[in-house]
């Protein structure tokens, strides 16, 4: 019988995180954190399943939120997607573990894995820009302590995006407006990003 691959996962120290600055919520200062959590010599691929009850590494989530004018791509998390303490939760975030595998031999694998991620979960039919910008870190929950996020807003000319995953349930673009009056409806990433990204008229 074949043995079962255990995934390799993308991670960098957690000490290294609070060398930087620790921080907790929304970061935007992208430009100090990720030259550094990217560098070739602090990061390393370690099995997912160790790395998830282990809060010394913290696990490079890629977070892509898809805009298009006043809204945002969100769906609902089945049961089928991997990160089962999320279930049930609205995301805006597109996106997933950086695994060995999908950044195999690339030059820059947190890219390349990034692109991986975002092509296995949806179709984006639509010309976009992105930029890369904040970072995401959550301590309060179980899922937070073993990972931080990596905002990537692409802005979107039309809205054609498509899930490819049966278990992004419920999905298609959403006025920001609607998602932050029930913040208590998003996952924790979610309404922290969109808080930070497009706080509220006053």
């Amino acid at each position: 019988m074949a043995l079962e691959t255990v995934e390799q996962v993308l991670v960098i120290p957690t000490s290294l995180f609070q060398e930087l600055g620790y921080f907790h919520g929304f970061c935007t200062n992208v430009e100090h954190y990720l030259p550094r959590l990217l560098n070739p010599s602090a990061v390393s691929f370690r099995p997912r399943n160790e790395m998830e009850k282990d809060p010394s590494f913290k696990q490079l989530i890629p977070y892509v939120i898809l805009k298009h004018g006043p809204t945002v791509f969100q769906y609902t998390r089945g049961k089928g997607q991997g990160e089962g303490r999320l279930h049930a939760k609205r995301s805006v975030g597109i996106g997933g573990h950086i695994s060995l595998e999908d950044a195999a031999g690339a030059a820059d694998p947190y890219a390349q894995g990034m692109q991986r991620e975002l092509e296995e979960e949806v179709e984006i039919s639509a010309v976009y820009k992105q930029q890369c910008v904040g970072l995401i870190n959550d301590d309060r929950t179980e899922v937070g302590r073993v990972h931080l996020g990596v905002v990537h807003l692409f802005e979107l000319e039309s809205p054609l995006v498509q899930p490819r995953e049966q278990d992004l349930l419920h999905a298609g673009f959403c006025p920001i407006t609607e998602l932050l009056a029930e913040p208590d409806r998003l996952e924790s990433w979610s309404s922290l990003s969109l808080e930070a990204l497009f706080p509220p008229r006053q």
